[in-house]
C-alpha cells in the first residue's frame, strides 16, 4: 500500500468565512486521499503553537499556504503565527534549495500575490469560483504525483505517426485495454487473448471496447481472429515494452 501524502495548511484567521473556506478544502483533500493537518481539528487551547508549528512542518510532505491579503501581509512582516511559520519554511528551502515541499494556494481575487520568499514559485490559482474544481484536481495531482499527462517515451525512429507522439493521457483507454491484454497474455500460454476475457476485465461497453479494438488494429499493434480473440503484433509487443506495461 503506498503511503498516504500528509500537508500543512497555513492560512490567516481573518475572518469566520475564510476559516470555513479552508475548513471545507482541508475535509475535501482528505476525502481525496490525503492527510490535511489542520489547526482547526489538530490544536486544542493549551497546546503549543510553535511546537504545533515545527512538527506539522517539519513532518509534513507538503506545505499548502493559502494565500489572501491579510496571509501575505503578516508573512512579508514576520506577524503572528504566519509569520512564524514563513520563518521556518523559510528556513528549510534555504537548506533545500531545489525543494517544491511549499505549494502557494491563490485566493484573494485582487491578485495573483504571495508573500516575497514565494514569488519564484508556480502557484495554483483558487480566486474564481467557477475555475475551483479544476484547481482542486490540479492540486491533488500535484499532491500524489499523478499528472494530467504522461511525459512520452524518446523514440529513436523519426517516422512514427505523428499520433504516437502525442503525451498519453493516464486515463488513455488505448493504453488500459492494452494493460488488459498483456495481462492476459501473463495468464496463459495462448498466442490469442479470448474477447470474452477483455470484456469482462476492461469494465467498458461493448460498443467502446470493439471501438478502441478496431483502432488498435488500425495502428497496427493487434490482430483479431474470427472469434474476436485478440493477438499482439510484433509492432504491439513494442508498444507494450515501450510504454511500461509489462509488470
Amino acid at each position: 500500500m503506498s503511503k498516504i501524502p500528509q500537508v500543512f495548511i497555513s492560512y490567516s484567521h481573518y475572518s469566520l468565512e475564510h476559516k470555513q473556506w479552508v475548513l471545507e478544502l482541508a475535509t475535501r483533500l482528505r476525502a481525496n486521499g490525503i492527510d490535511a493537518i489542520l489547526d482547526q481539528w489538530d490544536l486544542k487551547p493549551g497546546d503549543d503553537l510553535p511546537k504545533f508549528m515545527e512538527v506539522n512542518l517539519a513532518r509534513a510532505d507538503r506545505v499548502l499556504m493559502i494565500c489572501t491579503d491579510n496571509y501575505v501581509a503578516k508573512a512579508d512582516n514576520g506577524m503572528g503565527g504566519v509569520g512564524y511559520e514563513k520563518m521556518i519554511v523559510t528556513s528549510e528551502l534555504l537548506s533545500h534549495i531545489d525543494s517544491n515541499k511549499v505549494i502557494p494556494i491563490i485566493k484573494q481575487e485582487s491578485d495573483c500575490n504571495t508573500p516575497r520568499f514565494l514569488r519564484t514559485k508556480l502557484f495554483i490559482n483558487f480566486s474564481k469560483q467557477d475555475n475551483y474544481e479544476f484547481a482542486f484536481d490540479e492540486l491533488i495531482r500535484t499532491i500524489h504525483g499523478a499528472p494530467l499527462f504522461e511525459k512520452p517515451p524518446v523514440s529513436t525512429n523519426p517516422f512514427l505517426n505523428a499520433k504516437q507522439n502525442l503525451p498519453n493521457k493516464t486515463n488513455d483507454p488505448h493504453i488500459l485495454v492494452m494493460k488488459k491484454i498483456v495481462l492476459g497474455l501473463e495468464k496463459t500460454p495462448q498466442e490469442y487473448i479470448p474477447f470474452a476475457y477483455l470484456m469482462n476485465s476492461v469494465g467498458i461497453s461493448r460498443v467502446l471496447l470493439d471501438h478502441y479494438l478496431d483502432e488498435l488494429k488500425e495502428e497496427g499493434l493487434i490482430i483479431q481472429n474470427v472469434l474476436g480473440a485478440v493477438k499482439l503484433t510484433s509492432k504491439g509487443r513494442r508498444y507494450v515494452i515501450n510504454q511500461n506495461l509489462i509488470s
